[in-house]
């Protein structure tokens, strides 16, 4: 989404410019990006986030998001 798009903000993914729509939630805003929901682990603004209270949670323009995947091996 550019930036010029209406209704878009500006957010910070891992501390990356990125632009998405406004008035997304948690749960929103990882789809948009793609990102497969189960495998992470979400911090807004240096607080975590809980799952449970992701899609109760808007991600405002400014927001510094940062994701963490789970990896697992052996």
């Amino acid at each position: 989404m550019e930036a010029t798009a209406p209704n878009a903000i500006q957010v910070f993914v891992n501390g990356e410019s990125k632009f998405a729509p406004q008035g997304l939630n948690v749960v929103q805003l990882l789809d948009f990006l793609a990102i497969d929901a189960s495998r992470v682990a979400v911090e807004l603004n240096r607080s975590i986030v809980r799952k449970q209270d992701w899609i109760a949670t808007v991600v405002e323009g400014g927001a510094q998001v940062e994701i963490v995947w789970f990896v697992g091996g052996g």
